[in-house]
């Protein structure tokens, strides 16, 4: 084999093995997991856990103001861990990543107690290192009971 063959050999497996972006579905996977993990914070009434997934410049939308910063969103929400039953949850739905597998969206149903849906919330994550994912925006938009009108 001569030089340059063996050079383009060995590029080609270094750029393999340490250059490239894992393949889209499993990064899309890695986010369902995260968001997964992410709502069952509040199934297990796990509050430092919610705290864990919050970029320190998230943002989260509420129906009365714009939340931001961890310390604001993790101050609003800490009274909905408080009491022992859960008084919602969320799943992912759907999950999309970018070319660059560094930024995803999930959005999904979030259910009432009794497991009506009652919003649909789309999220933003961002990956800060391999692996690690941080919400970076969150909203939530109400569903119509169109059959009660």
């Amino acid at each position: 084999m001569n030089k340059l063959k063996l050079c383009l050999l060995l590029f080609c497996f270094v750029n393999v093995a340490y250059g490239q972006t894992p393949p889209l579905t499993d990064v899309q996977k890695q986010v369902m997991a995260t968001e997964k993990a992410f709502a069952k914070t509040m199934a297990d009434r796990d509050f430092a856990g919610f705290s864990t997934f919050l970029s320190d410049e998230a943002v989260f939308f509420s129906s009365k103001s714009v939340l931001h910063g961890k310390a604001a969103i993790a101050a609003a929400w800490k009274s909905l861990y408080e009491k022992p039953d859960a008084p919602f949850s969320w799943e992912p739905g759907v999950v999309e990543v970018l070319d660059s597998g560094t930024l995803a969206l999930s959005s999904g149903p979030v259910r009432d107690a009794d497991g009506k849906q009652i919003s649909t919330f789309t999220s933003i994550w961002r990956m800060d290192r391999p692996g690690v994912w941080h919400i970076v925006f969150d909203k939530g938009n109400a569903v119509c009971d169109c059959a009660a009108k």
